[in-house]
């Protein structure tokens, strides 16, 4: 894919998308970071429900750690992985709190410092919630970056430093947001749905067609 194409297939979903938004749900930095760790190997959608109660009951880090182990389990034990998630949320409260006054902290070596922060973690919190020109890439952006030959790449590192260099920087801010979304409903996994893709005419990518 040429800058060209690069170019027109960012303002083809900015056009469909002007202001994309994470799917999950949060109404602050710390509801954000703690839907962002629960949500490894889960779905958004699981993720969702389970904050739904949690938050209304914990919404800060003090609050998280005044639930207890048990209590917080409690809330997200219909998430995979449940246990280590809240042995991890809990130890990252307790940092939070000790160290950062309660705070979410804005730079990468402090959130990536956090049990259960890895980089593709504090890039979602840095660029949701603060505006910066990250790129986290999951398995949706891994994918798209690779097919589309927008940002080829054998690990997501990669793939970051090529979108980080290739994406035009008046869409970088939200490229994240518009990836996800594209590989999660449209550059699918197994069955990509390139009939109705309205980045399809700047795609490297050649579907198969059927036999007659």
């Amino acid at each position: 894919m040429n800058a060209a194409a690069i170019r027109s297939f960012f303002a083809t979903l900015k056009a469909a998308n002007p202001q994309p938004v994470t799917e999950l749900e949060y109404t602050s930095v710390f509801e954000l970071l703690t839907a962002v760790l629960l949500s490894a190997q889960a779905t958004d959608v699981g993720v969702n429900k389970a904050t739904r109660k949690l938050f209304p009951v914990a919404n800060t880090p003090q609050k998280i750690l005044d639930l207890g182990l048990d209590g917080l389990e409690s809330y997200i034990k219909t998430i995979g992985l449940y246990r280590s998630k809240a042995k991890h949320l809990m130890e990252t409260c307790r940092i939070l709190v000790e160290r950062h006054g309660g705070q979410v902290p804005r730079t990468r070596e402090a959130l990536e410092a956090l049990p259960g922060v890895g980089r593709k973690t504090a890039n979602v919190v840095l660029n949701s919630a603060f505006g910066e020109p990250t790129m986290a890439v999951d398995t949706h952006i891994f994918r798209v970056g690779n097919r589309t030959g927008l940002a080829p790449g054998k690990t997501p590192f990669e793939v970051e430093m090529q979108l980080l260099q290739r994406v035009p920087p008046e869409f970088l801010v939200d490229a994240h947001h518009w990836l996800i979304l594209h590989g999660r409903y449209v550059c699918q996994a197994r069955k990509p749905q390139c009939w109705q893709c309205s980045v399809a005419a700047y795609c490297d990518f050649k579907p198969k067609t059927p036999a007659p």
